[in-house]
Formats: C-alpha cells, structure tokens, sequence
C-alpha cells in the first residue's frame, strides 16, 4: 500500500489557481445573461443586476478567502470562521432576497398557466427543502460554507450518507440550489428564471475552479473525504 501524501508535504493551490476557467466562465454566463434579459425586453434592470451581482460577490469573497487561509504568510490571519460566516451567510442571504424581490417586481412575465406553474414549484421545492434539512441535521452549515479552510477537524471527518447524501456528495449545488428555482416559477417570472439559470451554472464554476482544486489538496491524504 502506497502511503498518501501529508497535507504538509503537498503544496495548496495558489490564488489563482483555477481561476482562468472562474472568469472565463463568468463572462461566458455574463454575456448569456445579458443576451437574455435583452430578449425579454430588459425587465427591472436595478433588481434584476443587483440579483446577478450577489452571486459574483459571494463566490468571489468565498475564492478569496479560502486560498489566503491555504497560503502558509496568511493562515493565522485575523479573518477567523466566525467573521467569515457571518459574511458568507449574508451574502447567502443576498442572493435569495434579490432573487425574492426581482420575482414579486416581475411575476407573471414567465406566463406559465397555473397548473405547470404548481407542478413545477412543488417539484422543484421538496428535493430544496429536503436538501437544506438535510445540510443541518446531518453535515452541519458551518461544514458547507468551508469550515475545513479554518478548523482541521473537520477534514478528519467522515463523509456524510444520511438524507440527501445518500444520492450525492454535493446536496448542496444539486438539490439546495433547486429552491432557487422554485422562487422563480411560484412567481411566474422570466426575468427571476434567467438569474437562476445562471446563478445555478454559475456555482458550478466555484465548483470546478475553486472548491475541488482545494478539496484534492486538503483531502487527499485523508481516507475520509467530506465535502459539501
């Protein structure tokens, strides 16, 4: 049996690594976005651009974070879990709000009849709402916003298989992110649609550029991966 690696022995990945796909992919789904609620006849730009920015803010105070508190010189930083999630949590928040408030402003544009409209508000609300209860009662929030880039311990924790983690590793960008969705049909809004859309792809770029690069690092020597 080849010994893995220590954490130690490993170099973590820089700041920029990954971060040539982050931007490239966000100015992809940018010019998409725009292209977008172009053709929908330019619905409520303040609410519609604020809802489009929290993302941007939230992912790219998350990269920042975490790569400086993998960087040896910035680890005992004075930015601790607690400050960071405060942070994080409300820039969550941002993001539903926004969403919540450019829905209401442009209900009715998607002009769903109210049957499709229910069916796919329910479909896409319970595998959300079943992924959120699973995130607090089996994998804890703190775990999913990167506690791991702070505490150790957590990298030493087993991976989740209760609740929705029976069906995935990421509940999160999978099922959580679904509720989304559901806001944006219970409202019937074009305008909230085209921002889920991207908001969804969007995260899958953090995935890809930023979160698994610092996953293999951090979790390589470990048999127990956790990841949220």
């Amino acid at each position: 049996m080849v010994d893995q690696p220590s954490l130690a022995s490993r170099s973590a990945p820089t700041f920029w690594t990954g971060q040539a796909i982050h931007f490239i992919g966000l100015s992809l789904l940018l010019l998409l976005t725009w292209k977008a609620w172009q053709f929908v006849g330019n619905p409520s730009p303040v609410l519609f651009w604020i809802a489009i920015a929290f993302p941007i803010m939230h992912q790219i105070f998350v990269w920042v974070t975490w790569r400086f508190k993998l960087q040896p010189l910035f680890a005992t930083a004075a930015l601790t879990f607690p400050v960071y999630s405060t942070i994080f949590f409300v820039l969550f928040a941002g993001r539903f709000v926004s969403l919540l408030t450019l829905s209401w402003v442009d209900r009715g544009s998607l002009q769903l009849p109210i049957i499709p409209q229910v069916v796919l508000t329910a479909f896409f609300t319970v595998p959300g709402v079943y992924a959120m209860y699973s995130v607090w009662r089996y994998f804890g929030f703190g775990r999913a916003a990167g506690a791991d880039h702070f505490d150790p311990r957590y990298r030493d924790m087993p991976l989740v298989r209760q609740g929705i983690f029976r069906f995935t590793s990421n509940g999160m960008y999978l099922y959580a992110f679904l509720l989304f969705w559901a806001v944006a049909f219970a409202f019937n809004s074009f305008a909230a649609t085209i921002v889920v859309v991207y908001s969804h792809a969007y995260i899958w770029v953090h995935y890809y550029a930023t979160e698994k690069p610092d996953m293999e690092y951090l979790y390589r020597a470990s048999p127990m991966r956790g990841t949220g």
